[in-house]
C-alpha cells in the first residue's frame, strides 16, 4: 500500500503520535513517503493522510485536485470534522479495510471576467465554503439568483454558500443549519444580514448561483476555504457544483451525530444526562 502524508504545521514533525502512526504503518509494509506539492504525488497512491486540523484538510483537497486519491483526516490539531481521526486509530483501520470512502461536493466560482490569475490561486474550488465579504466600511448589497429565479436582495457584510461539509464550518458560525455530510445541498446564509426577515436557505447541490454586488467600496473580499483574493465589486459570478469530487476516507468507528455531540456539545443538557 502506497500513503503519501501531507502537514502544514511543521512543528508536529515530531510528535510522538505521528512517528508511532508511521511507524505502524510502515510495519505493517506500507510504503509511505511525504509529500509538500502535488506533483510529489505518485499516480498510484493509494491515500493520502491529511495530518493537522481540518485547515490542512482543506489544503491536502486542493494537493489532489481532480485525480481520485482518498484523503484521510488525522487530527493532531483542535476542533476537527473533516480531519476527525486519532493517529493510534487509522493504522490498523487502512490496513484491515475498516473504512469507506465518501465523495464529498466540491463548489466551483466562474468570475465574469479575468483579473489576474481570475481565481483564487489558479484553483477556484471549494470543500467547505466559498464567500463575498465587504473589505471596507461599506455595506454589501448581494443579489443572488438560483437557476435563473432572483431572490431579494440581501444587505449584509457578506455572503456564503457552503456545501454539506462546510455546515460545522463557517456556515455554522453566522446561523446556518447543521446538515449531514452526505446530503446533496447547498447552503446560502448572510453574513451579519441588515434584513430583519431573512433566513439561510438550502437549495440543491444541482443549482446554479449567480451572485452580483453593490458597493461604494470599489473591491470586495473572495474566499474560497482557507484562501482569499481581493475582486472588482462590478464582477459577476456563477457558484456550482464542481464536475469532481473530493474522496474522503471515513474510519468505520467515526460517526458524524457523535462528532456533534463530543465536540461542539451539541443537546448538552443536564436532563440529557444518563447519570441520575
Amino acid at each position: 500500500m502506497r500513503i503519501a502524508t501531507y502537514l502544514r504545521n511543521y512543528r508536529i514533525e515530531n510528535d510522538d503520535r505521528l512517528s508511532a502512526l508511521l511507524s505502524a504503518l510502515e510495519a505493517e509494509g506500507c510504503d509511505v513517503h511525504r509529500v509538500f506539492a502535488p506533483e510529489d504525488i505518485a499516480d498510484d497512491t493509494d491515500f493520502l493522510l491529511s495530518i493537522g486540523g481540518d485547515g490542512t484538510f482543506l489544503s491536502a483537497a486542493k494537493l489532489v485536485g481532480d485525480r481520485g486519491i482518498p484523503v484521510l483526516g488525522v487530527n493532531l490539531g483542535r476542533l476537527g470534522f473533516l480531519s476527525e481521526n486519532r493517529p493510534d486509530a487509522v493504522a490498523e483501520a487502512l490496513v484491515s479495510g475498516e473504512y469507506t470512502i465518501e465523495n464529498r461536493t466540491l463548489l466551483k466560482a466562474s468570475l465574469s471576467r479575468v483579473t489576474g490569475s481570475g481565481d483564487v490561486d489558479g484553483w477556484p474550488f471549494a470543500l467547505n465554503e466559498m464567500t463575498v465579504h465587504r473589505s471596507g466600511a461599506a455595506m454589501l448589497g448581494v443579489d443572488v439568483s438560483i437557476d435563473g429565479v432572483l431572490l431579494p436582495t440581501y444587505w449584509a457584510d457578506g455572503l456564503l454558500v457552503a456545501t454539506s461539509s462546510g455546515s460545522t464550518a463557517y456556515s455554522l458560525s453566522v446561523g446556518g443549519p447543521i446538515v449531514l455530510p452526505e446530503s446533496k445541498v447547498l447552503i446560502i446564509s448572510p453574513i451579519a444580514s441588515h434584513n430583519l426577515n431573512v433566513r439561510p436557505l438550502v437549495v440543491p447541490d444541482t443549482s446554479e448561483i449567480s451572485i452580483s454586488l453593490r458597493s461604494r467600496d470599489r473591491k470586495v473580499m473572495l474566499t474560497m476555504d482557507n484562501r482569499t483574493v481581493e475582486i472588482d465589486r462590478d464582477m459577476e459570478m456563477t457558484v456550482s457544483m464542481a464536475q469532481f469530487s473530493l474522496r474522503r476516507v471515513r474510519l468505520n468507528s467515526s460517526n458524524f451525530i457523535n462528532a456533534l455531540t463530543g465536540k461542539l456539545f451539541w443537546g448538552e443538557d443536564i436532563r440529557n444526562s444518563t447519570e441520575h
